[in-house]
Order: C-alpha cells, then sequence, then structure tokens
C-alpha cells in the first residue's frame, strides 16, 4: 500500500515538474525585453513582457503589438491606433499640442484619443497625415489603408512611430503583448488603456 501511495505521488510530483517546465520554455519563448523609452511609462527600458501566443499577423484598435517596421527592417513595440479603414489625424495647438483624432470605420462621429501615458510626454504634437501615414506640415485625415495599421508610442515625445515611417504592416506583426513578465514588482498586465472622446469633425 505504501508503494502504491509513494508511485501516485511520485507521478503526481513529475506531471507538475513536466507542467512546470513547460510554462518556463513558453516565458522565455514568448518574452521579450524592451529596448528604449519610446514605450514608457506603460513599458520601461529594460523590462520583459509576454507575446500572447498566436496573435501574429493580427491587430485590434489600442493593442501594443510587436511587429517589424520595414523602412528599417527593424522589431518595435507599439500601440496600435488606427486599423484599417479607420480616418486619422494629429492636430497640435499652443495649448493643447498633441490631439490624435479617430473616425472609426471612415464614417460616423470623429472621437479623441487620449492615453493616460501621454500625460506630460506631449508637448511637441506636431501634425498629421501625408499620404503615407507618416507626419505632415499641416494636419489633414488620412483612410488607413487595406493590410495596414496606425500606431504611436505611448512616450509620444519621445518615440518614432507612424509620424516617422508611416503605417505598420499588419503582416509583419509577431504579436500582442499580454502581460509584463519583468520585474515581479510590476503588475502582470500592462495597463493605461485609453478611452476615446466625442469631438467635433476637424475641419482639414
Amino acid at each position: 500500500m505504501k508503494t502504491r501511495v509513494l508511485k501516485i505521488v511520485g507521478a503526481v510530483v513529475g506531471g507538475l515538474l513536466v507542467l512546470v517546465a513547460t510554462a518556463v520554455g513558453a516565458l522565455a519563448t514568448q518574452s521579450r525585453t524592451v529596448d528604449g523609452h519610446s514605450m514608457e511609462p506603460t513599458l520601461r527600458n529594460g523590462t520583459r513582457f509576454l507575446v500572447a501566443p498566436g496573435s501574429g499577423q493580427e491587430v485590434h484598435r489600442f493593442d501594443v503589438v510587436v511587429f517589424t517596421e520595414s523602412a528599417r527592417n527593424t522589431t518595435i513595440v507599439k500601440r496600435v491606433i488606427g486599423m484599417p479603414g479607420d480616418r486619422v489625424e494629429i492636430r497640435s495647438a499652443p495649448d493643447d499640442g498633441y490631439q490624435v483624432l479617430l473616425q472609426e470605420g471612415g464614417s460616423g462621429p470623429w472621437q479623441r484619443v487620449r492615453v493616460p501615458a501621454w500625460s506630460g510626454q506631449d508637448a511637441f504634437g506636431g501634425a498629421c497625415c501625408r499620404d503615407d501615414g507618416s507626419g505632415a506640415v499641416e494636419p489633414r485625415a488620412q483612410t488607413v489603408p487595406a493590410g495596414r495599421f496606425f500606431y504611436l508610442g505611448d512616450n509620444p515625445d519621445g518615440s518614432a512611430d507612424s509620424r516617422k515611417f508611416g503605417w505598420g504592416e499588419v503582416a509583419k506583426v509577431i504579436g500582442r503583448v499580454s502581460a509584463h513578465t519583468w520585474p515581479p514588482t510590476l503588475s502582470w498586465g500592462i495597463g493605461g488603456e485609453p478611452t476615446l472622446e466625442a469631438i467635433p469633425a476637424p475641419v482639414s
């Protein structure tokens, strides 16, 4: 009887060890390290984060995604603002320097995107967009083409994003950032969920 119990306990412990090893392996293969300050404070330089398995080549509005930026063939992490078919625009004013505007699906009401992380990091607003989705001298609304998306960093004044490189490519999305994994003092989720505020339609 004692031998049988020991065998059962051993099998359970062995199974748990396999599960732990599998989980550790998954974290190792699906996690990445932030290199830079463009997504602070949401993702700080040196922190590690988990990429959701099976989330490649897809985008959802306001997700933080890892993708290959074509102009430099570099892997970067940014926040999706505009989806295919959306209209986007960025305006600036002396007393309100970073107004990111969105018309979902290209019709209906316009809304202003507000991300908590932007506060205090948005002194330089600039204007957008040219036909390719990059920054412009004057604000002008553009429709995000099929297979593309408009992306920004959570640290606007310190981010090279669509304002510099234009549209991102959905086909080059590696995956969605789902959680922090290191350091352990950080909360599991990444937080910083954007909100939308109804505004009058912009006059471009």
